[in-house]
């Protein structure tokens, strides 16, 4: 009988009883017809509400009570049911709180947010058992049972849903294999496949009891036309080679619904994302993809006549995810306190940062809060998914009395009353647009607005170049304008050519308005300064090819148009070096370089690398080995950016670019060999024989690291070395090894950093052919094995290799101990015919089959009088004279060997001195020709009386 009881029955009855107590009552009705309706259809709720109205205090613990419900459900007819009964509940719940101001905006967005997710993943796991029971239980090949894992996508996985909102979903689960305990095996695709289907038809479908989210799966890997669930690799290979901005857009709110820290697949789910979500350098691109993102919906708006919607309309609440995740999407990378899902979260963030001022970032708050109050109103009036302001009379007194006052939460997150003068629906209006002008005032800040076609040009030549530009170009009309600069009529058809292909293709991509304007003013002036130059042909293309790679990245455009002494920089390190104008244009990050300091020469101090570094990496959590790789990329590429720069420039000499290069390599070699330590020993522990900061190995650094003479494309040689004791073990807790494997196992975790190619390239080619025994012995040795091979096994040319070698990391100990058997080594009695033919010998036959210039080149490295000659030369001095002048074996590098000979008497002040200086000019000679990605070979031309001095010396040392 209760049952059909009327509501206005039973309120009135109440209100005869009770009169104060039935206001907030009528308050959530006259707010919601669907909480009149939900109390319609469930009067056995409204007499609980009569007892005990809803508070938020006892608002949430959801999926307890969903848990009870769906313990007693038997079928799926059932859980549908129960699962819609359950949501109108608690959304009534959370409508009353609401519409009477007892909790704020952010409490109701978040427990909307709880709610769903608590449905979705008890509905799940329902449905799993019972998949479980037809199909059998999904296993992988190691026995491991398969989860479905859902990601919640938009606002439910940044926990700020919406009162009527659509729920985006992502499934995806581990591993590939197939169902055990079944009455036939399937494929987990298929019984995923299966569950996916059946959860949301227990979510989406509409029955008498209506529905419970209208889910949508578009947003999958290849959308509509993807398969519905995908596996950890399918998930990992897509958004590696496949995934678009918008997608990126997208997963930066992705939530794992029913999230577990300590569960493996989410936290490798997790990882597989980051990548994708956060490129680990300033992706200024972002801002031209959001830009054109919000342009195309801007589009819609107009098209659709949405112009009243607070939502998509200008100003609305899309703006303001826009600014807020444009900063995410190209600062999130590097600033991890920015990957957040929750926009109120990031928003104070951004001031921390010092990207936004503290009140443009409370205006954004203040704008967001007060358009998602009234979308909320809107959609708790009819569960409809609307943001459209209503032209209904008392929708709008709703909205209105909605608006008047409210709670939202301030700095402290407490709640905070919001009050607004509103009389009437012009008062409302007013304040709407006064929050949308704060929106749209940051939004042209950040995200731009589209300008004028028209512009002035600076000048006459200028002009010229862009009335060519403007239009489809012709071979006449350039050729008009390349006769006033003093460029060869030869040439014409050769630029002609290479600036039609690239505008051909330039107009094919969806650049934008924004963009195409910039390189319509940036183009004049990129072809005006380089056909003034007599290197245009060399400059041309190498430009050219960076603008191309950053013509979606309209900042870095922006950047070369507005910022007038960087393009003169550009060019000039251009025209010096193809290696610098293919790394910036493989790299757009390192154009960052141009902006963050205030000259592109200054170079860290030498003692400063390891610093610089160790606070380069300390942002990024320790654990997240794949970012921590990356970023050494990024801080070799920057920094060889800048001793590129200040070499070309003529800043440093020779010596010291090949300082800063070696203590740059340095170190980087210690932080991959920490990181190495670090990765192994958190599995094995640390050998047995160590103290807490001990660890007991060593890297010693030959030939160009060494001698303390790195070029820009060195390998590097490396030799590792430890002190275990012959029995030591580690003292993991799981599982123990021998420490000799330990270290075994670091040297090679150690090789694999090195050469690990990632987006950011290689970190070093490393060679470790110079180990004892060759590619044939241990990759690690004891320092006692390593010193009885070179005082009893070394070959004459592994005593050769020795001269040019030092400890780049290691204790003290460890490198006096080295040093002390180098040393020694070198220093032992030879018999000095014997030596120097065992070295002719080598050197003769390093000519015979590796040189192969002829009378037309000279081969700077391996032709006679070359670099080679110059270091055998050196070797042989130091292997000669070492036991008996023991300075000769102190230092690794040729310059200070020959000082050392000089000191000793060996050589004379004159011969050392020119020896010096053809090692050191044909050294910086080989520097440039690095630069320009050419061999070391010039013409024979040059280095004449130098190649001449040094086949005197070594006719004297070798007859």
């Amino acid at each position: 009988m209760f049952a059909q009881t009327d509501l206005s029955e039973l309120v009135a009855e109440s209100y005869l009883q009770n009169s104060d107590k039935i206001r907030p009552l009528a308050i959530a009705i006259g707010m919601s017809n669907f909480v009149k309706q939900t109390l319609q259809k469930q009067p056995q709720f409204l007499q609980t509400w009569l007892v005990e109205y809803p508070s938020v205090a006892n608002a949430g613990n959801y999926a307890e009570r969903l848990a009870t419900i769906l313990g007693q459900v038997k079928d799926e007819a059932q859980l549908s049911q129960e699962l819609r009964l359950f949501r109108h509940r608690e959304m009534a719940a959370l409508s009353f709180l609401q519409s009477n101001k007892l909790a704020s905006v952010e409490f109701v967005f978040e427990h909307l947010s709880d709610l769903a997710e608590t449905i979705i993943i008890g509905a799940r796991d329902w449905l799993f058992q019972r998949c479980c029971e037809e199909y059998g239980t999904p296993m992988n090949s190691l026995g491991e049972q398969q989860e479905l894992l859902i990601l919640g996508m938009g606002k439910l996985g940044g926990r700020e849903l919406n009162f009527s909102s659509d729920i985006d979903l992502i499934f995806t689960y581990p591993d590939a294999g197939e169902t055990v305990g079944g009455r036939k095996p399937i494929e987990n695709s298929k019984f995923f496949i299966r569950l996916g289907q059946r959860l949301i038809k227990a979510l989406d479908e509409i029955t008498l009891d209506g529905f419970v989210y209208r889910t949508d799966m578009r947003l999958r890997p290849f959308g509509d036309s993807g398969a519905l669930v995908l596996s950890f690799t399918a998930m990992e290979d897509y958004y590696q080679e496949q995934g678009r901005d918008w997608e990126r857009y997208a997963m930066i709110k992705a939530k794992i619904l029913g999230e577990d820290p300590q569960n493996i697949n989410h936290r490798y789910l997790r990882q597989i994302l980051r990548p994708f979500m956060y490129r680990r350098y300033l992706d200024f691109s972002a801002i031209q993809s959001l830009r054109e993102m919000k342009q195309k919906i801007s589009r819609e708006v107009v098209r659709r006549n949405l112009t009243d919607n607070i939502k998509l309309g200008a100003c609305g609440i899309r703006e303001i995810e826009f600014i807020v995740q444009t900063f995410q999407m190209v600062r999130g990378g590097r600033d991890k306190i920015l990957q957040e899902r929750s926009l109120l979260r990031v928003l104070p963030r951004l001031a921390e940062l010092k990207l936004l001022t503290e009140q443009q970032t409370q205006q954004l708050y203040d704008a967001y809060i007060f358009h998602r109050q009234v979308e909320n109103v809107l959609q708790a009036i009819n569960d409809k998914q609307t943001q459209t302001l209503p032209t209904d009379e008392q929708d709008r007194a709703r909205v209105m009395f909605a608006c008047q006052s409210y709670l939202q939460k301030n700095a402290e997150n407490q709640p905070l009353v919001v009050e607004y003068n509103i009389h009437n629906w012009q008062d409302f209006l007013q304040i709407l647009e006064q929050h949308q002008h704060n929106v749209r005032a940051v939004f042209n800040q950040i995200i731009g607005e589209e300008e004028d076609d028209e512009e002035s040009p600076l000048n006459e030549k200028l002009a010229v170049w862009q009335d060519i530009l403007h239009y489809q170009i012709s071979e006449e009309d350039l050729a008009a304008v390349l006769v006033d600069y003093p460029v060869s009529q030869s040439d014409y058809n050769d630029i002609f050519r290479q600036l039609s292909s690239t505008f051909q293709d330039w107009v094919k991509r969806t650049i934008g308005v924004r963009g195409r304007n910039v390189l319509r003013k940036l183009m004049p002036k990129i072809l005006d300064m380089v056909c003034n130059r007599e290197d245009y042909l060399v400059v041309l293309p190498r430009l050219l090819n960076i603008v191309d790679k950053i013509t979606l990245r309209t900042t870095y455009l922006e950047l070369l148009q507005e910022r007038e002494q960087i393009l003169p920089l550009l060019i000039t390190l251009c025209s010096q070096s193809i290696m610098i104008a293919e790394q910036i244009a493989r790299y757009p990050m390192l154009l960052d370089e141009l902006i963050i300091q205030n000259s592109l020469t200054q170079v860290l101090a030498l003692e400063q690398y390891k610093t610089a570094l160790n606070d380069y990496l300390i942002r990024i959590p320790e654990e997240d080995e794949e970012a921590l790789i990356d970023a050494l990329r990024q801080f070799k590429q920057s920094q060889i950016l800048h001793i590129a720069a200040a070499d070309i420039l003529g800043v440093l000499p020779v010596m010291k670019i090949s300082d800063h290069l070696t203590y740059l390599a340095e170190a980087i070699i210690g932080a991959v060999v920490n990181m190495a330590w670090k990765s192994l020993s958190q599995r094995f522990g640390v050998p047995d024989h160590l103290t807490d900061t001990e660890q007991g190995f060593a890297v010693i650094a030959y030939g160009k690291l060494g001698g303390i003479e790195l070029g820009y494309n060195s390998d590097l040689d490396l030799v590792f070395l430890h002190n275990a004791p012959q029995d030591s073990e580690t003292t993991g807790a799981r599982k123990s090894i021998s420490s000799h494997q330990f270290y075994l196992k670091l040297a090679q975790k150690i090789n694999s950093i090195f050469n690990l190619n990632t987006s950011a390239g290689v970190l070093y080619e490393v060679d470790m052919r110079l180990r004892p025994s060759g590619e044939a012995g241990l990759l690690v040795s004891t320092v006692s094995a390593y010193e009885t091979y070179q005082q009893n096994e070394a070959w004459t040319w592994e005593s050769q290799a020795l001269v040019r070698t030092r400890c780049v990391y290691g204790s003290q100990e460890l490198s006096q101990a080295f040093e002390q058997i180098r040393r020694a080594t070198l220093a032992m009695p030879r018999t000095s015919g014997q030596l120097r033919q065992e070295i002719y010998e080598m050197r003769y036959k390093m000519y015979q089959h590796l040189s192969h210039s002829d009378n037309a080149h000279f081969d700077l490295k391996k032709d006679k009088g070359g670099i080679t000659d110059i270091e055998f030369i050196a070797q042989c001095l130091v292997l000669e004279y070492a036991h008996q002048y023991p300075q000769m074996a102190v230092w690794s590098d040729n310059v200070r060997i020959f000082d050392s000979a000089v000191e000793c008497g060996i050589l004379s002040f004159a011969d050392g001195e020119r020896l010096k200086h053809c090692y050191t000019a044909i050294r910086n000679r080989i520097h440039h020709l690095n630069l320009l990605r050419s061999p070391s070979v010039v013409s024979p031309d040059e280095f004449v009386e130098e190649r001449a001095f040094v086949a005197q010396i070594w006719q004297r040392i070798f007859g």
